[in-house]
Parts: structure tokens; sequence; C-alpha cells
């Protein structure tokens, strides 16, 4: 029963020791000199070393599954930010029309501001791209000159330079603050 209660207050000891210590330079050497001393027993024997190696082994195996469930936890929580990212992105972005279709039948693709819209004509037999400023007249929201229309090639080639215009606004947003 005696050894039952020493094996308890030795490995007690053995884990405060390890928990307080730098386990990076503690050696086992040291955490047997150090719980010796505090307990007032001598623990250089065969049956100790082997006894502190496993209080030792052990606490190391629960330290590294508590480091990794620790990535776990924060590779978690970072796909649960760049998530919200995306949801605060998909906020901020312009917004679909409720009404799909202009009086004179252009489809509405996105309201850009209170009066800019870009909508998809057809003119000529060609669809275009048509990113404009609205006004209003006799109660009726109605296309403006101030705007462009592209054709779809146009539109390709614009889309396509889009993420190089993305990290050109970025530098120059970072330079002005």
């Amino acid at each position: 029963m005696e050894e039952e209660n020493n094996k308890d207050e030795i490995k007690k000891t053995v884990t405060e020791i390890l928990k307080t210590s730098d386990i990076n330079v503690m050696t086992e050497s040291k955490i047997r000199k150090l719980a010796g001393e505090k307990l007032g027993f001598d623990l250089s024997g065969k049956q100790e070393k082997k006894f502190i190696r496993e209080i030792v082994n052990e606490f190391l195996v629960q330290k590294e599954e508590e480091v990794q469930e620790k990535g776990k936890q924060q590779v978690e929580d970072e796909e649960e930010k760049e998530e919200e990212e995306e949801e605060e992105k998909e906020k901020k972005r312009p917004r679909v029309s409720a009404k799909e279709y202009e009086d004179n039948g252009d489809l509405i693709i996105c309201q850009l501001s209170s009066r800019r819209k870009v909508t998809i004509q057809e003119f000529k037999g060609k669809a275009l791209v048509s990113i404009r400023e609205y006004y209003e007249k006799d109660g009726k929201e109605l296309p403006s000159t101030k705007g462009i229309s592209l054709t779809a090639e146009q539109w390709s080639t614009f889309s396509k330079s889009v993420p190089g215009i993305e990290q050109a606004i970025k530098k120059m947003q970072t330079r002005s603050r």
C-alpha cells in the first residue's frame, strides 16, 4: 500500500515538474533529481528510472495529442473565418436585381448603386454587356448616355483582366494608408 502511495506521489510530483518546466531542455535525469529532492526519495534505482520514463512518455504523448488537437482546432477556426469572410464578400457584392428585365427587355444582371446597373441587351443581333447610369423621367428609370456597352469579345477580355485590376486597387489602397 505504501509503495502505491509512493508511486502516486512520484507521478504527481514528476507531472508537476513537467508542467512547469521547459520540456525542450529538461532531461529525465534532471526530472528524477528534482522529484527526488522534493519527495526525499532516492529515485536513481532501475525501477524508479523505468517508472519515471513511463510518466515522462505518457506526459509527452498527452502533450502531442493536445498540440494536434489545438492544430485541428486552429484549422477549423481558420476555415470558419474564411467562410465568414466569404459570406461578407458575398454580402458586399453587387446585388442581383429583384426585377429581372427592364421595361425595354434588357436583362438586369446587377445593380451597382442606386443609379448604376449592369444589363445584357441585344443590339443589331449582338449581345452587349452594358454598364450604365440611369435617370428617372415620368416615374420610369431610363438608361442615360453615361456608360459603356461591351461586345461579348470585349467583355471576355475585360473579365480576364479583373484579377490584375483588383491587385492594382489593393496596392493603391495600401500606399494611400
